[in-house]
Formats: C-alpha cells, structure tokens, sequence
C-alpha cells in the first residue's frame, strides 16, 4: 500500500475519532490541559509527538499541492509541537491553553474536517 494512502486513512479515522471523544466528553479537555502541568505527563507527550511527527516525516514530506502536504503538514506540526513542549514546556503550555480556551470549536471541527477529507479521497465516498 502506498504510504499516502495509508496515512490518509490513519489521519482521517484518529482526527474523527479524536472529534467523536472530545465532543462526546468535553471533560476530557480539560483533563488533558490539567495533566499538561505534570511534568511526567508533559515529558511522555512531548516524546510521542516528536516520534510520530519524525516518522510522518520520513516516511512522508511531499510537498504537492493535494491531500499529501495536508499529511505532511500534519507531520511537521506534530514534531513542533513535541519539541515546543520539550523545549519550552510553561510557554507552548501557556499558549495551548490561550489557543484552546479562544478557538477551541473551530480547532475541533477544523480537524475533523480535514479527517472527512482524507477518508474521502481514499475512499472516494464523494467523488470529486
């Protein structure tokens, strides 16, 4: 399988269920930006991203302009993030919040989004 394809559904069904979850429990939100204070928490997240925004980039950093750079770009964000957190874990901290708390419905329903427009061009449910 081409690793496009196979990303574009691994993208598309974690940003739909990743919506599902946190629309179904908005608790879930906030219990994720309050387990961001414990260090151990931040360390272990900060790892992961880093590690499934490496692999993404590598196996993937295309920059054509169709649905492959919404997977690259996904990569590369993954990464920043990780290393934000890393990095400067009270500032990127402080900023998530602040970003979350001012667009936290349109972040979630942008990312969802773009999760119904990978899985269509996979499995072409709309034909374009």
């Amino acid at each position: 399988m081409n690793e496009s394809i196979f990303l574009a559904k691994f993208w598309g069904w974690y940003l739909i269920i990743f919506f599902l979850i946190l629309s179904l429990n908005p608790k879930r939100i906030k219990q994720i930006f309050n387990d961001l204070n414990d260090e151990k928490f931040l360390i272990i997240f900060s790892f992961l991203a880093i590690i499934v925004g490496l692999l993404n980039i590598l196996f993937h950093n295309i920059w054509e302009p169709n649905y492959k750079v919404i997977i690259t770009l996904i990569g590369w964000s993954s990464l920043y993030l990780g290393l934000a957190l890393f990095v400067f874990p009270k500032k990127t901290v402080v900023w998530l919040e602040i970003t979350n708390i001012k667009l936290v419905q349109v972040v979630y329903t942008l990312l969802f989004l773009v999760g119904i427009f990978l899985l269509n061009v996979v499995y072409n449910i709309i034909p374009v």
